[in-house]
């Protein structure tokens, strides 16, 4: 169980869904599990809260759950933003491996710009980079610098998962 998790504009689909084809499991959108209530509070340009974020975050648990249960791999893309967060994606599956795409606010700010038709704006960048705890050293997190290709991101995390 893979969460591929950042920022808006960080790379999770890309990467998570490379990833996935790469480990030869599915891919899940996280923004496919989110309320028409929250995507018109996004695209409104309005951030979401925790209490926003709290049924969203226990669907995609329960996603990772299922294919853990399963024996099922599964890469999730989801910005996973606090630890708190984190923490109740990892009760859905105790074993998942959270994959933190890092990098410049400057080039992730180019990139929603270059971004058409997506619920997120870029001006909600300001309070992704303000809720978001990078990863501790404690929850084991593969970081990834997104100023690489992606090609080479998920290589680098193919390997990580052969070992």
């Amino acid at each position: 169980m893979y969460v591929v998790m950042g920022v808006a504009g960080s790379g999770k689909s890309v990467i998570g869904a490379a990833f996935a084809h790469a480990l030869d499991v599915e891919f899940v959108e996280g923004d496919d599990f989110h309320s028409a209530r929250n995507i018109e509070r996004m695209s409104a340009g309005i951030p979401l809260t925790d209490d926003d974020r709290a049924d969203w975050l226990h669907a995609l648990a329960f996603r990772l759950r299922v294919s853990h249960n399963a024996d099922d791999g599964v890469v999730i893309a989801c910005s996973a933003l606090k630890r708190s967060y984190r923490d109740i994606l990892r009760a859905g599956a105790p074993d998942t491996r959270f994959i933190f795409l890092n990098g410049p606010r400057k080039l992730i700010a180019k990139r929603l710009a270059e971004r058409p038709g997506h619920f997120m704006r870029a001006a909600m960048l300001d309070s992704q980079f303000a809720t978001l705890e990078e990863p501790s050293d404690d929850e084991n997190p593969w970081v990834c610098d997104i100023r690489r290709p992606p090609d080479e991101i998920v290589k680098d995390l193919f390997t990580r998962a052969s070992l």
